[in-house]
């Protein structure tokens, strides 16, 4: 079959490798969908060991073309999205609905086994998972099933975790309005009504993000944005940030317009540093009773519902799709911001 392996740093290639096949409690999948992700450029600038020949791809969305021994409550030719988290489903976290934060791996600060980053993925014609790993999308659309599995995912822990405290009066900022923010976008519109305010460099993502909910769009550059913020709430800050860039500016930004008692949840990866201080005053404007915390992906139940929300037609995806052997070129426009909205991989 054909796969999309990352090779070395800074090379990935479309091979013919053999077609796996499924163990223990495993389902083989013929790969309808495979999401394009920036993970997955991370991963080729920057592979660890173990991922050389690896086949990437952690957002698939595929049908079941063989059982494996031990499988039960599946069907041959069944339509699931793949939850990226393969939880082990018997430590404490799995037990309590948590599986994003599963504690069965052999390190704390490692999230479960992923396909397409520790393990193989969905960028070929065939994967095999977990069986325990799948939920059914029905006749939703593959290429945007795939992508729920976390530029869906993700955005909607975060604003699950935050739904309660987002009451009527409240505000909620996005930063970052890509794929993930955009969805964000939605889900707030969609679940809780605070109102939204979304940040971002690009007019063209500003736009998209008025068109999917949000109340207010302001642009990243704006020397007076953390003060037009603040007028926004009539001075107390928003209740909630989830920010989908991750660098040093953006969690300013959040830490100098959260409100009391307010969350700054970071989303983005780009390495930036929120220094939380004990003592009586922020040097970055903390008020009293914020929290800031890292959340991870999302639960099973979460993806599940996400999928239940996008057969409702209550999400807007916006997806480019290319061949499995396009896969090089479609990485290269995603690095070089060719990409508006989320590239997804259709093997013939």
């Amino acid at each position: 079959m054909k796969a999309v392996r990352l090779k070395s740093a800074g090379h990935v290639a479309v091979e013919q490798v053999a077609r796996p096949v499924p163990e223990e409690g495993e389902v083989l999948l013929r790969v309808l969908a495979a999401g394009v992700c920036r993970t997955d450029c991370h991963l080729r600038a920057h592979p660890f060991a173990g991922q050389i020949d690896l086949t990437l791809g952690h957002e698939i969305a595929g049908e079941i073309a063989e059982l494996g021994p031990g499988v039960v409550g599946r069907i041959l030719a069944e339509r699931v999205v793949v939850h990226p988290c393969w939880a082990c489903h018997r430590c404490p976290q799995c037990l309590a609905g948590r599986e994003n934060y599963c504690q069965g791996g052999e390190h704390r600060r490692s999230p479960p086994p992923t396909p397409g980053v520790t393990t193989h993925g969905g960028m070929a014609e065939f994967v095999v998972v977990p069986a325990s790993a799948l939920v059914p999308i029905g006749t939703l659309d593959p290429a945007f099933a795939a992508i729920l599995a976390d530029a869906g995912l993700a955005p909607y822990h975060s604003v699950r975790l935050l739904r309660d405290a987002l009451v009527p009066g409240t505000a909620a900022l996005v930063t970052g309005l890509g794929g993930l923010g955009r969805f964000a976008v939605q889900f707030l519109a969609a679940l809780t009504p605070a109102r939204i305010i979304a940040v971002d460099l690009d007019e063209g993502a500003l736009a998209a993000a008025r068109s999917l909910g949000a109340h207010e769009t302001l642009r990243a550059d704006d020397p007076e944005l953390a003060g037009r913020i603040l007028d926004l709430t009539d001075g107390r800050g928003v209740e909630a940030v989830i920010d989908f860039v991750g660098i040093d500016a953006t969690l300013r930004l959040a830490a100098a317009v959260v409100a009391p008692g307010g969350a700054i949840q970071m989303v983005g990866l780009s390495g930036g540093s929120l220094p939380v201080e004990a003592g009586d005053v922020s040097t970055v404007g903390l008020p009293w009773g914020a929290t800031v915390s890292k959340p991870y992906s999302g639960s099973y139940r979460d993806l599940a519902e996400v999928i239940a929300l996008a057969r409702e037609g209550r999400l807007t995806p916006r997806i480019e799709r290319f061949g499995l052997d396009d896969a090089v070129a479609a990485l290269d426009r995603l690095e070089q911001g060719g990409i508006d909205g989320r590239a997804v991989l259709v093997p013939a």
